[in-house]
């Protein structure tokens, strides 16, 4: 097997290995995004046993024995000699130590990202429940209640009022 197939199907394991199918999943909402979501699922496997079983064996031999009893020797040996003079070059990878850092930084910005988001997420929830416990007492609530919740506003059109100040 070459360095380069193997390389790929090795890390095409690794990664199959690392992913969270059944974690991802659960974030699905949609049935549209679980159908996709499972046929990119079943595209991934095809494709990493297909590296597996492709890239990971070895080619079996030639028998060059039992060419030479069907066709003759000189023409086998001719062609054994050109087989053995070939010279698959070495694959050398110079686009991973490339772009390794520069992937690195992403993972450190999605982290980032993801711990920023959850945050905003959960003031945002905290925001919504405020606002529904909010609109069930609006119609029973008093100006006062209303202004305890929110010294700012209060503040400010006091600050109106003294100011004579009546928006036109």
């Amino acid at each position: 097997m070459s360095g380069a197939g193997k390389k790929v199907a090795d890390v095409a394991f690794k990664a199959s290995r690392k992913i969270d199918w059944e974690g991802m999943a659960k974030l699905l909402v949609s049935d549209e995004a679980r159908k996709e979501f499972a046929s990119l699922r079943r595209a991934f496997d095809e494709v990493n046993t297909t590296l597996q079983t492709k890239f990971s064996q070895e080619p079996e031999p030639i028998d060059w024995e039992y060419y030479r009893k069907g066709i003759g020797s000189r023409l086998v040996d001719m062609y054994k000699e050109a087989y053995d003079s070939v010279q698959v070059p070495k694959y050398v990878d110079t686009v991973t130590p490339e772009y390794k850092p520069k992937f690195d930084q992403l993972l450190v910005d999605l982290k980032e990202a993801e711990e920023k988001s959850l945050k905003e997420s959960e003031r945002l929830e905290k925001e919504i429940a405020e606002v529904q416990e909010l609109k069930k007492k609006i119609s029973t609530m008093t100006a006062d209640e209303y202004f305890e919740k929110h010294p700012e506003l209060k503040k400010k059109f006091d600050d109106e009022i003294r100011n004579d100040y009546w928006g036109y």
